[in-house]
């Protein structure tokens, strides 16, 4: 059985969503290709050769640029098996097995791909790759959605690009650290509204044993690691579990670093263990604080409210972790005087340069199966489901808040490409936001003072969704 096993992109890392169920399907004896398209060409060797080509979508723009991909694997490989795996994939399932997925693997996948190539190396039910299959009943026999209790295996990295292809740390003075990234668990207890991992983990979180974490690392220190990047959607989920893993690692590696993520909430509930983070070598957390204003986060389900972000701002600066917050700035309820706000509260916190300026320009995503759709102020303003674009179309009820959308798009875009420093950018942006609002301007200086990007350390590649 051959097994070619696809990303097309997870935020600059190095996939464990490829190098994890590499080692759990050639423990069976299957020959397995790896490749990573945000990093390496197309191969079409390693399609034609394959049995089976299982595309990882562990995100929205991973899955929009999987789905093109799906015609030309076909052209070049008309009898292989198409998978589709990762939290994206059971949100549409409906519109991949018409596009031609016959297999598709949600939640806890790496189980759900060994059975797969099981029953097609048993010659099992498959659904044929001719056209006339895509409108009948799927022939799957795994769970379309595991939440398993899987006992992982040591990540396969060996068939991934080098990690110094990848997003690398940055740190103060701008010397560059070979970064790593590794997943202590998936799924999240909690159930924010705009969350996509709710569709799929409702609520549960899954651990990936102490010692399988631990030897992926150090795996990735003897291939160069300086950094690792803990991708765990909230790290905090199991406190226990985490801190363990950090402080065995502090143990055998002093001089390594790490970044995690934690809820707002987490951080405020577990406050005394930021010092431990710290002490073992954390340098930031990045936290999903999405807005400044409480009936946004009230909206979202959030668990936070603009005080608590606020205060857990203070109690990183305290234990000397750089905080890093993400937000999704433009939603149906953002107005353009609110959005002026989360930029005065960014400058006054000293944070302007913590955010990555496309975390200002960020566009409420509604995808299948989200739990916005619960609230009918967001059903009365969303078009029909795009299945191309996987997710339901809205428009701000303020046209002049899309437009402020669009213009900080293209200040961010183009601030990339000239490489125009942050400091900038933020003043560029206030200063849109201010011509929008009809507002004074934000600050009497062209530009604010903040804190220099070289004294906080960062990844090099910027957060997506």
């Amino acid at each position: 059985m051959n097994v070619l096993l696809i990303s097309t992109y997870e935020l600059g890392r190095q996939p464990f969503g490829l190098a994890s169920p590499a080692a759990w399907l050639a423990e069976t004896g299957a020959t397995v290709n790896c490749l990573d398209l945000s990093r390496e060409s197309f191969n079409e060797e390693f399609v034609r050769a394959a049995d089976v080509v299982a595309f990882y979508v562990p995100m929205h723009t991973a899955t929009r640029l999987a789905v093109p991909l799906i015609e030309p694997v076909r052209k070049l490989n008309p009898r292989a098996h198409i998978c589709f795996y990762g939290l994206y994939a059971p949100m549409n399932e409906a519109y991949l097995r018409k596009l031609g997925a016959q297999t598709i693997l949600g939640g806890e996948f790496e189980g759900g791909l060994v059975q797969l190539a099981d029953r097609l190396r048993r010659g099992g039910p498959a659904r044929p790759p001719h056209e006339g299959a895509h409108a009948g009943a799927p022939l799957q026999t795994e769970s379309t959605i595991s939440l398993a209790r899987q006992n992982f295996r040591v990540p396969e990295r060996r068939a991934l690009p080098p990690l110094e292809h990848y997003a690398h740390l940055v740190v103060p003075g701008g010397a560059h650290r070979i970064a790593g990234y590794t997943e202590a668990s998936r799924g999240c207890k909690h159930l924010c509204r705009h969350c996509p991992i709710v569709p799929v983990y409702n609520g549960a979180f899954r651990i990936v044993q102490r010692d399988v974490v631990l030897a992926d690392i150090r795996w990735q220190v003897g291939a160069g690691a300086q950094h690792i990047t803990f991708g765990d959607p909230d790290f905090f989920n199991g406190p226990a579990h985490a801190l363990a893993i950090v402080e065995a690692l502090h143990r055998e590696f002093p001089q390594l670093t790490y970044d995690v993520t934690i809820k707002v909430e987490h951080l405020l509930q577990h406050a005394e263990s930021l010092r431990t983070l710290r002490d073992t070598g954390c340098l930031f957390v990045t936290s999903a604080v999405e807005s400044v204003d409480d009936v946004v986060l009230a909206k979202l389900d959030k668990g936070h409210t603009r005080t608590d972000f606020i205060a857990v701002v203070e109690l990183c600066r305290e234990a000397g972790l750089a905080l890093q917050p993400t937000f999704v700035p433009f939603t149906p309820w953002t107005t353009l005087e609110s959005y002026a706000e989360l930029l005065r509260v960014l400058a006054e916190n000293d944070l302007a340069e913590s955010v990555a300026p496309i975390q200002l320009a960020i566009r409420l995503l509604i995808p299948a199966g989200s739990r916005l759709l619960e609230l009918d102020d967001v059903r009365q303003i969303i078009a029909p489901f795009d299945e191309a674009a996987l997710v339901y179309p809205w428009r701000h009820a303020d046209p002049r808040v899309d437009a402020l959308c669009e213009e900080v798009e293209q200040i961010v875009r183009l601030g990339k490409k000239l490489n125009v420093s942050r400091g900038k950018l933020f003043a560029r942006i206030c200063g849109a936001a201010a011509e929008a609002a009809g507002l004074p301007e934000l600050w009497q200086r062209p530009e604010p003072v903040l804190v220099a990007r070289a004294a906080i350390p960062y990844l090099n590649e910027p957060w997506y969704c």
